[in-house]
């Protein structure tokens, strides 16, 4: 049996999205800024993509940029909000586990000048809202926070945060990257005193090289690319038009039954978890039950190498990853790990499981049965 637990890393295209995607690149192949009915063709895929995005958020078309997805979203907003708006302040806040696209990015601002204020989270990966308040300045432009965290599943009081942060400073810029939150929660910027919000859409059963970066109307935001113009000047390049029509049609999907597939996520999910629970000195890190996201268990397996365990779950056809895929073919520590305050033994015996809404029970029982098996086995052969 194969099992892909693998999902915060990448997921299954659904059907009709690859489908869509196809006819896209061998049929309706045009560039949306020809004038002629190829482009014209092309360019309706765009205007609907904006639409349908546009109303799952309740925000205005306009207010949708698309990208090649969220890392591009993320530095799109950190960057260009920083260089828009550095005159007003060059203080920027995010936490110590964000993505490594929003850590790398803040690393390299502080390098061009900008301060960071990096807060700290507790053992279950969440930000303290005092802490959050006191980090606000007058000179604070930009705020940034991860709405859902890709190795633990811990997930962010948006909403709160939001309000907090327009209550201290009006004008402090709020991004949220929603790369895991999109398509397991309801989430409504507007409501939430969201500047701006980034989206991909392979994780979300969508094609690879896609997504976009929500931008409030007035929100000023620089450029980072230059070129033709496209997207009114703020993402110059031939839009990804196969890319972009299969993120709308994903999440116009993912969204259909929303309710009702993470509710059986959160199911397999503590399945997973209850079943795990009676092996010794495992531990599952973030948030329990509904506080956490609905598809991420994180584990650390004391006794065990992470990339042995690993290795040992794909000889059973299991996959899952060692921590983030966009990082873990990198031999460092996570930072999500180390900000919860893991113990040092467990950093490197920690893997995590994703899923989805192909996953079923069975797959899971199948998982559970093969981590009984093996972890002993593990052991034994890594005390000898």
């Amino acid at each position: 049996m194969e099992v892909y637990l693998d999902n915060s890393a990448t997921t299954r295209c659904y059907d009709e999205v690859a489908k869509l995607v196809c006819k896209v690149m061998c049929e309706d192949y045009g560039n949306p800024s020809s004038m002629h009915h190829k482009g014209i063709e092309a360019e309706q895929y765009l205007r609907y993509a904006k639409e349908t995005l546009a109303k799952l958020l309740k925000v205005n078309e306009k207010e949708i940029l698309f990208t090649s997805g969220g890392t591009e979203s993320d530095n799109i907003a950190l960057i260009g909000a920083a260089m828009a708006n550095h005159r007003r302040g060059r203080h920027l806040v995010t936490t110590r586990m964000e993505h490594p696209a929003i850590l790398q990015t803040m690393a390299y601002l502080e390098n061009q000048g900008f301060e960071v204020t990096y807060l700290p989270v507790d053992r279950e990966g969440r930000i303290s809202l005092k802490d959050l308040e006191r980090s606000i300045r007058k000179d604070t432009i930009l705020v940034s926070i991860m709405h859902v965290n890709n190795e633990i599943g811990s997930v962010q009081p948006i909403a709160e945060a939001g309000e907090l942060i327009k209550q201290c400073n009006p004008q402090t810029l709020f991004h949220v990257d929603a790369v895991q939150g999109f398509g397991k929660f309801r989430i409504y910027p507007a409501r939430m005193h969201v500047d701006l919000l980034s989206v991909s859409a392979h994780k979300i059963h969508g094609p690879k090289g896609a997504g976009f970066l929500y931008m409030k109307e007035g929100a000023k935001i620089s450029p980072i690319l230059y070129g033709g113009g496209q997207q009114k000047g703020m993402r110059s390049g031939t839009e990804n038009v196969p890319g972009i029509a299969g993120l709308a049609k994903a999440a116009e999907l993912v969204y259909a039954n929303l309710e009702q597939d993470v509710d059986r996520m959160y199911e397999q999910r503590n399945l997973l978890i209850e079943g795990v629970g009676h092996i010794e000195d495992v531990k599952v890190n973030g948030c329990p039950g509904r506080q956490g996201a609905p598809h991420i268990v994180s584990l650390s397996v004391r006794g065990v190498r992470s990339e042995v365990l690993l290795h040992a779950l794909e000889e059973k056809e299991i996959y899952v990853s060692a921590g983030s895929a966009c990082s873990s073919n990198k031999p460092q520590i996570s930072d999500t790990l180390k900000a919860i305050g893991v113990e040092k033994d467990l950093l490197g015996s920690t893997i995590r499981f994703s899923l989805s809404v192909f996953t079923t029970e069975e797959e899971i029982r199948y998982t559970i049965q093969a981590l009984y098996e093996m972890i002993p086995m593990l052991r034994k052969y890594t005390r000898h």
